[in-house]
């Protein structure tokens, strides 16, 4: 039988994604009512530009006072979508205190602040969803949080930032250099005026330190991932992928050690093989490749961004929201069991990528084969090109250290031979 008495539900923010989850809450109440066992009400909408136009959103629900809206008590389930640290992190603390569960968008502050905020939902016997920070539509959150649960996962691998992969995609299609890739991302709205978090992998870095913590069952903070973006790719380490046969993708990578006693965290640029499901991930798509001990193999693809498909995790998220507190139970909540430490990046072991400058003349190579032998670094394969004095040398290395790598590197530089280092970048996926 349904419950007449409807669950009430504030809306913080009423952007791209707010409007959107606004409008499927009116447009499929009843379908929501039924999956949920009662109606759903939106009760109020917290916005900081009152006079906007906003093409379906009732304006007797609008209002300025987030804190009031929040603090009303007879609000069941407080929304989020407004992003940023202050005053999500006030507005959602406050939730608790009044009784509410929250269900939020907000990859910053869960990246940087969730085991506070899992803590004070348990004190208040609230839910802290948060399918939407992750990758939009995909879910990964849920499954790795209840459907994984009883397995043990090794690897997340992932292209969880759709501008990013939008550009280097169209920079493999096409030749073009980065600039005029992101000229066009921009254009086609797949970009931001500045896309900062997007293309220097903070975005992607929040991702990786939430599906690093769910997965492991640890605390990884925000501060815990390596982080490098895609502004320093180039057309020249492109067409290197492709000689290879592999094309470059930005990366979230999240590892369990060997030994089970560390897990690391990084976000890079990175050549995978086309031979790799993730290879194929084009434009603004995201997608997850997930390794476990039972499952084995799973992989996650769909849009990563944008109103729809964010408000459709959103609207996922508050239907279990509301069948617990019809419950009057909660769901499953941080699991920080094991305590493992998150490795440096210098301890990360993989496979290297280097484009050196070097002059045009005998016993260059063997030079720069002394320097990596050295230093503890094979490598793997060597391609050199010159003329005119001038050349290049492309050296792929077998799995090594970051920290060996970066001291190769450094010793590199001091050769009167090599001119410089074009590019390093790693590989990854074989």
């Amino acid at each position: 039988m349904m419950r007449t008495r409807p669950l009430k539900v504030a809306l913080l923010g009423c952007g791209v994604v707010g409007s959107e989850v606004a409008r499927i809450m009116t447009t499929h109440a009843d379908d929501l009512a039924a999956r949920i066992g009662a109606p759903v009400e939106l009760a109020g909408i917290a916005v900081r530009r009152p006079d906007k136009v906003r093409d379906g959103v009732p304006a007797e629900l609008v209002t300025t006072d987030a804190t009031a809206l929040v603090k009303r008590g007879d609000i069941d389930v407080v929304v989020e979508v407004i992003g940023g640290i202050e005053p999500a992190r006030g507005l959602i603390t406050t939730a608790f205190e009044h009784g509410a569960s929250v269900v939020s968008a907000n990859k910053a502050l869960v990246a940087a602040d969730g085991a506070a905020l899992h803590a004070a939902a348990q004190q208040h016997d609230a839910d802290l969803y948060y399918e939407a920070a992750v990758a939009g539509a995909i879910p990964l959150v849920r499954p790795l949080r209840e459907s994984l649960a009883g397995d043990k996962v090794n690897r997340v691998l992932g292209i969880v930032n759709g501008t990013t992969n939008f550009i280097l995609d169209k920079m493999d299609g096409s030749g073009a250099g980065y600039s005029e890739a992101l000229d066009e991302a921009t254009a086609l709205g797949y970009a931001e005026a500045d896309p900062t978090a997007d293309v220097e992998g903070f975005d992607a870095a929040a991702k990786a330190a939430i599906l690093a913590g769910i997965a492991f069952h640890t605390r990884v903070r925000l501060d815990d991932v390596h982080r490098e973006g895609i502004t320093e790719v180039t057309a020249a380490d492109i067409a290197s992928a492709q000689r290879m046969g592999c094309t470059v993708k930005l990366l979230a990578i999240c590892e369990r050690a060997a030994d089970g006693a560390s897990v690391t965290a990084r976000v890079h640029p990175a050549m995978i093989p086309l031979s790799h499901p993730l290879a194929s991930v084009r434009e603004a798509y995201n997608a997850v490749f997930i390794e476990s001990d039972a499952a084995g193999q799973l992989m996650f693809y769909g849009p990563g961004a944008g109103g729809s498909p964010t408000a459709s995790a959103v609207l996922g998220d508050l239907v279990a929201v509301c069948r617990n507190k019809l419950a009057g139970a909660t769901g499953p909540g941080e699991s920080a069991y094991t305590r493992l430490p998150v490795s440096p990046m210098g301890e990360v072991v993989t496979r290297y990528h280097i484009s050196l400058d070097v002059a045009d003349k005998p016993g260059v190579l063997a030079q720069v084969a002394t320097v990596f032998a050295e230093h503890g670094v094979s490598i793997d394969t060597v391609r050199q090109q010159g003329k005119d004095g001038e050349a290049s040398l492309v050296v792929v290395t077998h799995r090594a250290a970051d920290a060996a790598l970066s001291s190769t590197v450094g010793a590199l530089r001091e050769l009167d031979t090599v001119r410089g280092v074009a590019s390093i970048m790693r590989v990854e996926g074989e």
